[in-house]
């Protein structure tokens, strides 16, 4: 008796045939988010999930093969709230890529274990509708596919780049980055391995109070503001490389 090809994707094979099936694979991916969400994605497993939706595990089985399978649907559910809303997608190229930077960054940020967990996970239909809305972002310019591919990459590049950011600084705050003992301990440092005519910026930035001073520049901007700057930046840099418009 021949058994299923398992290395085919989840995506080229039928639902479960059954008329009124049990569950959805939708179903099956919203639980696997809160579970990764709530409890890691280490706690995300086959049992766990059938456990949450009331069914044995082998039920499970009749909706995905693997657990990549589950990997897969969790993705395509993530990417699900990356895609902008037609109704809601702007015209300009501008606008489009900076509605379509801040749906990834509040998706990735949501689900902070995601960008490592789903790595080499298969793409699945939302993926592709998050690229085909990265090119269509820039449809009505007149570049060749080479930029458009470029400006999309640099755009995911900073989103992602940010998103890593901010996961290690949720991370930081477990150890107090930025409280008065860190800042104590790193001046101290600084006293002990550079002589007084180094470092005349990070000196005279700091001034006798390093502790007010490191606070002042946690506080000059909002995570928000940081990401809002940075990404204005980014376009104005890319309208100029690419003659395009402001």
């Amino acid at each position: 008796m021949s058994t299923p090809d398992d290395s085919t994707s989840i995506w080229t094979r039928p639902e479960p045939g059954a008329r009124r099936p049990r569950f959805t694979r939708e179903q099956l991916a919203s639980v696997a988010l809160g579970v990764a969400d709530t409890d890691g994605i280490d706690a995300v497993s086959m049992r766990r999930v059938a456990r949450e939706l009331g069914a044995g595990t082998m039920t499970l089985y009749h909706y995905v093969r693997t657990k990549d399978d589950l990997l897969a649907l969790m993705q395509d559910a993530l990417m699900a709230e990356v895609v902008v809303p037609a109704d809601r997608f702007p015209d300009s190229w501008r606008a489009a890529l900076a509605a379509i930077a801040h749906s990834s960054r509040d998706a990735f940020i949501e689900h902070p274990w995601a960008m490592a967990a789903l790595e080499g996970v298969r793409l699945g239909p939302n993926a592709i509708r998050h690229f085909e809305q990265s090119l269509q972002a820039l449809a009505a310019t007149d570049l060749g596919w080479r930029d458009k591919l470029a400006i999309t990459g640099i755009v995911d590049d900073y989103v992602f780049g940010y998103v890593m950011r901010a996961g290690e600084a949720g991370r930081d705050l477990e150890r107090d980055v930025g409280g008065a003992a860190e800042i104590a301990s790193i001046d101290a440092m600084l006293r002990q391995h550079f002589a007084p005519d180094e470092l005349t910026n990070i000196r005279g930035w700091a001034g006798d109070d390093p502790v007010a001073a490191w606070r002042a520049a946690n506080e000059a901007f909002t995570s928000d503001e940081r990401f809002e700057l940075g990404l204005e930046a980014l376009l104005d840099g890319l309208a100029v490389r690419f003659d395009l418009p402001r």
